[in-house]
């Protein structure tokens, strides 16, 4: 692949803003690397990886911390996960045709965008009240968000987060630590599942690099809080670029269909 140093700069500066701003607010970034990586790269199998490989870093020092904190309980999460890792291993393992991959991460981009921004504006309710549903549907939301995450390289924490802030299902707290962890298994099993089809590629100057990006923005997020600019806002901000990417990437794939 050999990316241009200087497109190299570029793409570290903006995976590291990425992390530092997703992991402030609970998401590993996975929708934004796609969308960055597909300005600057070709090659599917390599956006597909790096991103997953990069998500999983982030996640897995907020996952660490609400698990350290008391936020997070497996026995809470288990029915999502559950039926999302065989189903993130099984999308990850489809060898998708190169513009079919692009539709779905077009589509996939243009639709995480209005979740993230539709839930900056809903109003909350004055006390976070918890409504209960019965067990089949985080099931259902775990699998098929599970397989949407396989296909395109995401870890679906910013599909699963908005659905269920809407359903009330639990606390913001909870719901953060939930798709933190969400992600951070959907991420190992997507990488499985690329190993499996023979399909993960790592270019190792590029991966090294936006590695090191992530890892250092994830952290700088986890552990402070960004005073200038509100939750909100970074959201706010992140869907306009990623719903943008997203039109670009339709705009260019859906002629060939």
């Amino acid at each position: 692949m050999g990316l241009p140093i200087e497109s190299l700069i570029l793409l570290c500066l903006g995976f590291f803003v990425v992390a530092t701003l997703y992991s402030s607010v609970g998401f590993g970034g996975g929708s934004s690397y796609l969308a960055l990586l597909a300005l600057f790269l070709g090659g599917f199998f390599a956006i597909r990886s790096i991103a997953l490989i990069c998500n999983l870093i982030v996640v897995s020092g907020s996952t660490y911390l609400y698990f350290k904190n008391g936020h997070a309980k497996i026995r809470d999460f288990f029915p999502f996960v559950i039926a999302s890792i065989p189903l993130a291993f099984i999308g990850a393992s489809f060898r998708l045709e190169e513009h079919i991959f692009f539709i779905l991460l077009g589509c996939s981009l243009v639709t995480s965008s209005l979740f993230l921004a539709w839930q900056t504006f809903s109003k909350k309710p004055t006390s976070e009240h918890i409504k209960k549903y019965p067990k089949y549907l985080s099931y259902v939301l775990g699998g098929s968000i599970g397989l949407l995450s396989g296909l395109v390289g995401i870890g679906g924490g910013i599909f699963l987060a908005p659905i269920l802030n809407h359903l009330r299902w639990n606390t913001s707290i909870k719901i953060a630590a939930l798709a933190s962890f969400f992600i951070l298994v959907n991420s190992l099993s997507g990488i499985a599942g690329l190993v499996q089809g023979d399909m993960l590629q790592l270019p190792w100057k590029e991966t090294l690099a936006l590695a090191t990006s992530v890892l250092i923005g994830g952290q700088i997020g986890i552990r402070i809080s960004l005073k200038r600019l509100t939750p909100n806002g970074i959201k706010r901000v992140t869907a306009l670029l990623v719903f943008v990417v997203g039109i670009r990437i339709l705009v260019k794939y859906l002629p060939m269909i």
